[in-house]
């Protein structure tokens, strides 16, 4: 072969040329792509969790009608407040936690459609808070439950924290906690609208940067550390007489939430762009419905569909509360 001649190659991925035979490629400048010739460079398409995609539509769908389920559950509650069966599981705290899981589902909202600087300051900000409550609830729920039993036996005197204000200060005390968290975050490094150029091959993924990712765990851990609390308590007190039975009802519910959030981490954390989005939003639809479900149906089940055993006898005979 003369000494003058050699093989053309391809460019890179990412590069171009403007004409063959050229000696190297050109880099596509970062919001920007090579075309399928590869001799220029077109518009990277944008890309986020939009309300157009099917993705999008069906989580926000399944949002809006556990939002609606939720309230229609908190309306029974709110109806039937005079039955026993509501009575006996500190109204006050079931209708807290019942907004607060309504106010969870409708939260995952913020994170569908494109990132503003509005919704990626507080939407994870909400989401802590509103699942602080949340959490806070069912383990101010948990003590009330293991005190109500030892207040019964002889030579206690536990009657004097079964007051509302015992169950109103663990939630307020745990909820402060996580509100201190999540202003830190916003007043030192806030959440921001991002891109991410590198996660897709010619897309320009639009999202929230977390500002500080140190902050965005330790929103996830704090809620962790409540769940566990409740979890922990829930599950010592589960053995507890029939008639508190509320104690077995709150471990299966934190048993689902709390397993929903520990696959949460790795998962998270294995995905990029879009679906980083996606498995978050998907992860708080699933633990509401987790507490939902595990409290709160049984009882529905009851007052709706079984009056005739909603009376003080029949609960404290056959353990349904």
């Amino acid at each position: 072969m003369p000494i003058c001649c050699y093989c053309c190659v391809l460019c890179a991925e990412g590069e171009f040329s403007i004409r063959t035979d050229m000696e190297s490629c050109m880099q596509c400048p970062e919001d920007q792509w090579p075309n399928d010739r590869k001799d220029g460079c077109l518009l990277k398409a944008i890309e986020f969790l939009s309300y157009s995609d099917s993705l999008g539509v069906t989580l926000a769908a399944a949002a809006i009608i556990f939002s609606v389920v939720t309230a229609g559950v908190l309306g029974i509650f709110i109806r039937h407040r005079d039955t026993p069966i509501v009575k006996a599981n500190n109204r006050g705290l079931s209708y807290t936690l019942l907004v607060s899981l309504t106010l969870a589902f409708l939260c995952s909202l913020l994170f569908i459609g494109q990132p503003s600087t509005f919704t990626c300051l507080i939407q994870q900000a909400a989401f802590g808070i509103i699942f602080a409550v949340a959490v806070s609830c069912v383990l101010a729920k948990t003590i009330t439950v293991v005190i109500a039993f030892n207040a019964t036996r002889p030579g206690r005197k536990l009657s004097r924290w079964l007051g509302p204000w015992m169950s109103g200060s663990v939630v307020l005390l745990c909820t402060l906690g996580e509100v201190a968290i999540c202003v830190s975050w916003l007043l030192t490094s806030p959440p921001h609208p991002g891109t991410d150029m590198h996660s897709e091959t010619g897309k320009k993924i639009l999202l929230c940067d977390m500002g500080s990712i140190t902050a965005f765990y330790a929103v996830i851990g704090y809620m962790a550390l409540l769940a566990f609390a409740s979890f922990i308590v829930a599950f010592l007190a589960r053995n507890l007489p029939d008639k508190f039975n509320e104690a077995k009802l709150i471990t299966f519910s934190l048993l689902v939430f709390c397993s929903v959030w520990v696959s949460f981490i790795p998962a998270y954390v294995s995905t990029k762009g879009r679906y980083m989005v996606a498995v978050e939003v998907f992860a708080i639809l699933t633990s509401s419905v987790g507490l939902l479900g595990c409290i709160f149906i049984p009882k529905c089940y009851i007052i709706v569909f079984r009056p005739n055993i909603n009376t003080r006898e029949r609960l404290t005979s056959c353990g349904h509360l």
